[in-house]
């Protein structure tokens, strides 16, 4: 039937605002809290070799952070941020991937970088800032990084990693050779500059990006409800043009399913897509905040019951995958073997004072230089304010003579 007003089936003759709640997107799930798969899911296809490691690393993640925030509390590292609530939404993220893909990474994603392979020693001899540190002890603990795992390495201001990965994967899609980068960030993170500013240049460029917004509630201490209106972060992506998830980021096999979709999306369309994960953060936003002053302890033990480690060991429980004995005594000896690493790590020696100007240019410039050997006069002046660093200098001097 002819149209008598000839207008377009996207055009209206009806004046009315859209709504805000014209666009509800729902949120991706396939295991109840108990571990058990809800009825009418779809079939998963992860393997029992892959659901093990993910379990391994999402258990090893556990007690690294619980380990390591007491270290901070005993005054040896500096500082600490915990994975504590969203293990199974960045864990089983980094398992859809593939190794070449680069992970660019805010700061709670030391499960990603443990499940592609980052020893324990590495973990801790950055936390430590020590001289096998392979950032040499020039960033804060967690700040990771690690160029034979493809793992961006960390910086602290919000939002600048969104518009560096999607520069880097639209040289990906440049390369041809396949692959993506995901860029995870707290949904505080997606109020920052950054996040419009990366997301709109991934669509219109088509870069081939995962954007993986960890929705835990909170940036630092502000809830989410304080942090912006609307439906979340997924329907910013489809502002933007571009494919969007919402998934239950304590679900381990459903963010498994929607990164492993995503990828074959962006990858096969060089397009980007907009993952948001629904997980409550557990821990306080950093060893050096103290959550109790903007949340109760009866909202915690709400979220604390839903524990992504325990659901997912439910699932596999169930699917015959999981010795109980035998992951229980893995526990006391990952236990264990986190405590000896750490040991071992506190002792090893600082970088050396000259590593702060080697191998950042080709040759240090002359202002550098000064800038060094005034350093280097202070500490030798003051050497019981700086007793590890002072004994160094004067072993090295001895050594060159």
């Amino acid at each position: 039937m002819d149209n008598p007003n000839n207008i377009n089936s996207s055009d209206t003759l009806s004046l009315e605002f859209v709504s805000e709640h014209a666009l509800s997107i729902p949120s991706f799930k396939m295991l109840d809290a108990s571990g058990k798969m809800y009825k009418g899911a779809m079939k998963s296809t992860m393997d029992k070799k892959t659901a093990l490691r993910i379990y391994a690393t999402m258990r090893f993640v556990r007690v690294l952070d619980e380990r390591m925030l007491a270290a901070q509390r005993q005054g040896r590292i500096s500082f600490y941020m915990q994975c504590l609530g969203e293990e199974a939404a960045v864990t089983a993220s980094a398992a859809a991937l593939e190794d070449k893909d680069m992970i660019f990474a805010q700061y709670r994603e030391q499960a990603a970088l443990a499940y592609r392979g980052f020893s324990l020693e590495n973990f801790m001899n950055q936390n430590f800032s020590n001289e096998k540190d392979l950032g040499k002890g020039r960033q804060m603990p967690i700040h990771y990084g690690s160029k034979e795992l493809n793992y961006m390495t960390i910086s602290s201001p919000l939002g600048t990693q969104i518009p560096q990965a999607t520069g880097y994967a639209y040289g990906q899609k440049l390369d041809g050779e396949g692959a993506c980068s995901i860029c995870y960030f707290g949904e505080g993170a997606a109020s920052e500059g950054d996040f419009h500013a990366g997301l709109n240049m991934a669509a219109v460029h088509k870069a081939p990006v995962l954007f993986f917004a960890r929705n835990n509630g909170y940036a630092i201490s502000t809830p989410a409800s304080e942090q912006f209106k609307g439906d979340g972060i997924a329907c910013r992506g489809v502002g933007y043009g571009m494919k969007a998830i919402r998934v239950d980021g304590v679900d381990a096999l459903a963010v498994y399913e929607a990164v492993k979709m995503a990828r074959d999306y962006a990858v096969t369309n060089n397009e980007p897509v907009l993952i948001e994960s629904i997980a409550y953060r557990l821990a306080a936003h950093s060893s050096s905040d103290d959550p109790s002053g903007y949340r109760s302890k009866d909202e915690e033990e709400n979220f604390r019951e839903n524990c992504p480690i325990a659901r997912f060991k439910s699932y596999l429980l169930k699917q015959g995958w999981l010795d109980e004995a035998q992951d229980e005594k893995a526990k006391d000896e990952i236990r264990q073997q986190v405590l000896d690493a750490l040991k071992t790590s506190e002792k090893i020696e600082v970088p050396a004072l000259e590593e702060l100007v080697t191998d950042v240019y080709e040759q240090v410039p002359p202002h550098l230089q000064r800038q060094y050997e005034q350093l280097k006069q202070h500490i030798i002046k003051y050497p019981e304010a700086y007793p590890a660093t002072a004994a160094r200098i004067v072993s090295n001097t001895q050594e060159a003579k």
